[in-house]
């Protein structure tokens, strides 16, 4: 843990989790290592069609992550530079697998340092037994019938396999 004196480092952790994946709780476990405490908070993507509501995102991550201590799950709207300043959370973390999301995380966290100087972004790379997988994928393998219980948490699976899968 990363405890300055008396002050504890607070990371926000934004997406869609439209599904949460491994991938997502391998970056949740290891800023765990590096911040005191983690907000986990469910956006809404505009430029994003949605599988599942915000209730059920919520529920799912709450259910993934419930039991692990200085974790708590939120949603949000509005801008997340805007949001961490709100909860009083010193560092937007960012995870990415591919140079493809470097560019557009890059230019969100200098927009973000401009709105706001206090507030850091870290960017996590992806294990590598996560980097071909994401949300998008993961909805299309289920479409086809492939089960995906490998690379979500098994209510998750359960999820997805109910709201798109033929299996």
């Amino acid at each position: 843990m990363a405890t300055h004196g008396l002050q504890r480092t607070r990371a926000l952790f934004p997406a869609s989790f439209d599904p949460v994946t491994n991938g997502h709780l391998d970056i949740v476990q290891r800023s765990l290592r590096v911040f005191d405490e983690l907000v986990l908070a469910v956006a809404t993507n505009v430029a994003k069609t949605e599988t599942f509501t915000l209730e059920d995102r919520i529920e799912m991550l709450e259910a993934a992550v419930g039991g692990m201590p200085d974790v708590r799950v939120t949603a949000f709207n509005g801008l997340t530079v805007d949001f961490a300043r709100e909860i009083g959370a010193r560092v937007i973390i960012r995870g990415f697998r591919a140079m493809s999301d470097f560019e557009y995380e890059f230019e969100m966290a200098l927009m973000n340092r401009h709105l706001n100087p206090d507030v850091e972004t870290i960017f996590m790379m992806t294990s590598p037994e996560n980097l071909y997988v994401s949300s998008s994928r993961l909805k299309e393998l289920v479409r086809f019938g492939r089960d995906v219980s490998e690379f979500v948490p098994p209510e998750v699976a359960k999820q997805l396999c109910n709201r798109l899968g033929k299996i």
